[in-house]
């Protein structure tokens, strides 16, 4: 089968030929259909001190599955989180990891829904909205964040605000539903909002702390870092919240589950619509890392094997 990986840190993706793999006791064979190209891998191309596999969200059909799996058979749909090689023909997938495709779902709709959506709910709960709250979402038209705009206004925001890198995403987050629109060098963000959702962390951190309301919410989900000083936040009583999607996964299984489910349904209903900007050859994965270092994307960035 085909394999993407690299050699050192920053160097060149290139495509190699390997052995299929066998799934493990409790692990699912998936012959991949669509795999989502998300920032915390192509930063870890770029900074990380070794090589690593090219993992992450992964969707298509059950080839094998392991002794121990008990949910999942050959012929299902299925998608997931791949900590291993997953920029590949087949990925092994973890059983705990995996859920069902549901009829009517396309792979590319499903790497583009799950993983994002399941990070967007997340980080909406930890800032605990109230309904009639006003909301301020960064990183808004990426994988999570053009989620995370629309599952807000569903959560009952009375405002939301989306914060972009250029103007030239105004029109689409307000596609789907930003009722405001910031560029991150404005010299002011607008009115003051009562939480906000940071994806991209480092230099940011301080204007979306600075536009929040007195005893607001940051929820900081990023992997880019920075810093926040301590009286930042005594000034207004604001409070910064960390959200981590692996401590949910595998601490809180029922509530992850209960968020996927949550997805789907206002996937079906039409109330949640995941927006895919390109989709790349398997070949051309350097291309789509390139999309995402440049952060011109509007929505997913997907590979098609």
């Amino acid at each position: 089968m085909r394999r993407i990986r690299y050699e050192s840190t920053g160097g060149p993706l290139f495509l190699e030929q390997v052995a299929v793999p066998e799934p493990g006791p409790a692990e699912l064979l998936v012959r991949c259909q669509a795999i989502g190209v998300t920032l915390p891998v192509v930063r870890k191309v770029t900074e990380a001190a070794e090589p690593i596999p090219l993992g992450g969200e992964i969707a298509g059909e059950v080839v094998a599955v392991g002794a121990e799996v008990t949910r999942f058979r050959a012929g299902d749909r299925v998608t997931g989180l791949c900590f291993g090689h997953g920029y590949a023909d087949y990925a092994v997938l973890h059983e705990a990891m995996a859920s069902p495709v549901p009829a009517g779902a396309s792979a590319v709709d499903a790497v583009a829904l799950v993983r994002g959506g399941l990070v967007a709910s997340g980080a909406l709960a930890a800032a605990r909205p109230a309904k009639g709250e006003a909301a301020l979402v960064t990183a808004a038209a990426s994988g999570v964040g053009h989620l995370a705009v629309q599952l807000a206004r569903v959560r009952g925001a009375g405002r939301v605000v989306a914060a972009v890198s250029s103007a030239a995403k105004a029109d689409f987050v307000r596609s789907l539903g930003a009722d405001e629109v910031v560029r991150y060098a404005d010299e002011r963000w607008g009115e003051p909002v009562d939480y906000a959702l940071d994806a991209v962390g480092g230099d940011l951190l301080t204007p979306a702390l600075a536009a929040l309301a007195p005893g607001g919410r940051l929820v900081a989900y990023s992997s880019g870092g920075g810093t926040i000083q301590a009286y930042d936040l005594l000034v207004g009583a604001r409070s910064v919240i960390g959200f981590q999607m692996a401590r949910i996964a595998r601490g809180e299984p029922e509530l992850y589950e209960r968020w996927r489910a949550e997805l789907w349904r206002l996937f079906e209903e039409g109330a949640l619509r995941p927006a895919v900007h390109a989709e790349f050859a398997l070949t051309d994965a350097a291309a789509a890392h390139a999309v995402i270092e440049s952060r011109s994307n509007l929505g997913k960035v997907v590979l098609r094997p």
